[in-house]
């Protein structure tokens, strides 16, 4: 590591302390454009303060994004008619002013919510819902509606009869933050359609109040999501036992397909079957892994919330665990159930292909066999042609030669008889016609 100089390092600590005396401010960098949202994500969702006695209606949509996207819309409008503002292009969390109370919208990757707060009657628990609520007539629902809720936020006195409210058969009762409060609830639908619960406020300062209540709503929104994995999990099961019966018969099949075709058309049917469980595969993958996270973050909340059980009664995450759990081993199971299948199929796929290429190299060694032969047979048919191309040329050369003697014999010249000079040319012929017609056979084959 190079030394700096004393001088040197005298100036840049004189450079760096102009700017503090001179009050000037820091210098601007070029700046992410994820770090807005990055900040406002952190503080997206802040926690209300909530008194007593507070009724919150909260309720969530399943929604894709062309629904998303025309319910940003509608929220945007209705802002506007009411002189506010609507959420800003790219925002997912909103808030407004609404019948004396407050309405928050969010969405999220695959369903919206909305979650309004108001007065409630101090008198009756659960009694009639305040007149200037959001969800009436003129409510535009985003999508199929998944969960209701109705909480009642309330204080230790004056709500001896609130058992009344609930079923007994399947009432939790716990206490939340070492008894600071007391949560009731049966996972019920009332006559609205909403899911009671019930929050008596012992202790808990308003923004603890707005925390717990907010923490109470995600774990029934997110334990109901969390179940939706079984009902997919349920539909895939018996596509996936009839995929394990069929690959049953058709490995059965393999041991007896000896042809080349029985065995090409049980690897068609092995490619469709794979093709078939890839697609369910691919298809749950989302509604598995969702159900997963969302069955982590229920359990998160309770861990937040410091749930115990009342004395006598039976707590929620108890209550839940016994749905919960099963369900997501389910998923788990079904989910293992696929990729073993898959690994089978790729087995069987891969032994049959060898089988395939086995008959296939059989086949080719026959046919190449079969070449081999009619080669030879040409070679034969080849070299006979040839002794009787050089017969027949030999006889016509010999013809012209004969000719030529008789010409020479009548014009004079000294020559023997025309007979013995044919004669005699025969052998010399056919030699030289054997000797080139040799000569072009083995050009050819060297090149």
């Amino acid at each position: 590591m190079s030394k700096v100089s004393p001088a040197k390092f005298t100036t840049w600590v004189n450079i760096l302390g102009q700017g503090s005396e001179n009050g000037s401010s820091l210098p601007s960098f070029r700046t992410s454009p994820l770090r807005e949202r990055v900040l406002g994500e952190v503080h997206a969702r802040p926690f209300r303060p909530l008194t007593s006695p507070r009724t919150i209606l909260h309720y969530a949509f399943l929604t894709n994004s062309d629904e998303a996207a025309e319910d940003h819309a509608w929220l945007s409008e209705l802002c506007i008619s009411r002189g506010g503002h609507g959420p800003a292009p790219g925002t997912r969390h909103h808030t407004l002013t609404f019948g004396g109370g407050t309405l928050s919208w969010e969405q999220h990757a695959e369903f919206t919510t909305y979650t309004w707060d108001g007065a409630a009657n101090p008198q009756q628990v659960f009694g009639q819902l305040p007149a200037k609520h959001p969800f009436g007539a003129a409510f535009r629902a985003p999508g199929d509606l998944l969960v209701a809720v109705r909480l009642e936020l309330r204080g230790p006195d004056g709500t001896e009869d609130w058992r009344s409210h609930f079923d007994e058969g399947s009432l939790t009762v716990s206490d939340l933050d070492d008894g600071a409060a007391l949560v009731a609830t049966d996972f019920r639908q009332d006559g609205d359609g909403l899911t009671r619960m019930l929050v008596l406020n012992r202790s808990l300062s308003d923004v603890q109040s707005g925390a717990v209540v907010q923490r109470l709503l995600e774990i029934e929104t997110y334990r109901t999501l969390a179940m939706l994995g079984l009902f997919e999990a349920s539909r895939l099961q018996p596509e996936i036992r009839r995929f394990e019966n069929e690959l049953a018969d058709l490995t059965g099949q393999m041991k007896d397909a000896s042809a080349r075709g029985a065995s090409q058309d049980l690897l068609d049917k092995l490619i469709a079957l794979a093709a078939a469980l890839e697609s369910g595969a691919t298809a749950s993958t989302f509604r598995f892994g969702a159900s997963r996270a969302y069955d982590q973050i229920v359990k998160a909340r309770f861990g937040t919330l410091k749930e115990e059980a009342a004395p006598g009664e039976l707590s929620m995450s108890s209550f839940l665990g016994r749905r919960l759990a099963p369900a997501m081993r389910t998923c788990q199971a079904i989910e293992d159930r696929q990729a073993m299948l898959s690994r089978k199929l790729a087995r069987a796929t891969t032994l049959l292909r060898t089988q395939v290429d086995v008959e296939l190299e059989h086949q080719n060694r026959s046919l190449l066999q079969s070449m081999n032969r009619r080669a030879r047979l040409q070679l034969r048919l080849q070299q006979t042609v040839e002794g009787l191309s050089v017969a027949a040329v030999s006889y016509y050369v010999v013809g012209l030669f004969s000719y030529l003697a008789k010409a020479a014999k009548e014009a004079g010249l000294p020559v023997p008889s025309a007979s013995i000079t044919t004669g005699l040319s025969v052998p010399v012929v056919v030699l030289l016609i054997w000797w080139t017609v040799r000569r072009i056979r083995k050009h050819h084959s060297e090149e």
